[in-house]
């Protein structure tokens, strides 16, 4: 055939049609052209809060309630063996506060740095950390579940020490604040000595050796103290909670005084638990 021939045929039947790309399996209806599942949203503060304290409740109801007995004997004890020693006004009034917040110490300060110890040396902040729950949540919902049990034995020791040292019992409705803000403080402090704790047997003695602070420095009078020991227990978290307590058995309380022991306690616990949610989120990692 010839190119006159030849170009008389293209022309008729036109351009050639341009080659169509070649079709992707996204096009083609594949799994590719499958849209990405979008992730749940994270769960908001209270309702992974609300939560975590079922959960941490329910667990520690059986294996905690008999060492709130311990606890609860045990600050009985020490009123006892302090009424030998001292007879009444201020001092009595530092015992048995004292002893009161003692029970609050030995649930939210001792076994708290021992479960997270514990959660942290068997991986038990692995589960936490696949749950899409904030760091926050985990650490209120253990120290507000753990602060709960707290309450029945500071009522029953404070009964008790009131009958034992003749104090009156006008003030007990106190504890509704007492307990919940020196149980922030201190299950905050605890918490964090459990999470920054190397080692589970270091967790134990840290939370031991809070326990024997808050003895010796809320239990004893601080009129017997030399200051070195008073400025020590300025620094305690439990202290203001046991200021504010011991001043509401005077005849005339200060409740100006009250409050602002009460405050102090507050603060203190708000940073307490802000540190442990650092070593949480520090340990988490790791």
């Amino acid at each position: 055939m010839s190119e006159r021939t030849s170009g008389a045929v293209a022309q008729a039947v036109g351009p050639a049609p341009e080659p169509e790309p070649p079709v992707s399996q996204a096009a083609a209806g594949g799994p590719a052209s499958r849209p990405a599942a979008p992730l749940a949203p994270r769960a908001r503060l209270l309702p992974a809060l609300a939560a975590v304290y079922r959960a941490q409740l329910s667990r520690a109801r059986v294996s905690r309630i008999p060492l709130l007995f311990v606890a609860t004997f045990q600050s009985v004890g020490i009123m006892i063996l302090m009424r030998g020693v001292v007879d009444g006004g201020s001092e009595a009034r530092a015992v048995v506060a004292g002893s009161s917040v003692l029970v609050v110490a030995f649930v939210a300060l001792n076994l708290l740095a021992q479960h997270f110890g514990q959660l942290r040396a068997g991986g038990g902040l692995d589960h936490y950390a696949t749950l899409p729950v904030p760091p926050a949540s985990v650490v209120l919902g253990a120290a507000a579940a753990y602060a709960s049990f707290t309450l029945p034995g500071t009522l029953v020791t404070a009964v008790f020490g009131c009958l034992l040292f003749g104090l009156p019992m006008g003030g007990l409705w106190i504890l509704a604040a007492v307990v919940p803000l020196a149980g922030a403080a201190l299950a905050g402090l605890g918490a964090a000595l459990g999470l920054l704790a190397p080692r589970q047997e270091l967790a134990t003695l840290a939370g031991q050796l809070g326990m024997s602070a808050a003895l010796l420095l809320g239990v004893l009078p601080p009129e017997r103290m030399p200051d070195v020991i008073v400025w020590a227990r300025d620094l305690l978290p439990s202290t203001y909670g046991v200021e504010a307590f011991a001043r509401t058995f005077a005849p005339h309380p200060d409740w100006a005084a009250v409050a602002l022991d009460l405050g102090v306690c507050g603060a203190v616990g708000v940073l307490s638990l802000a540190v442990a949610t650092w070593a949480y989120r520090r340990a988490a990692v790791r």
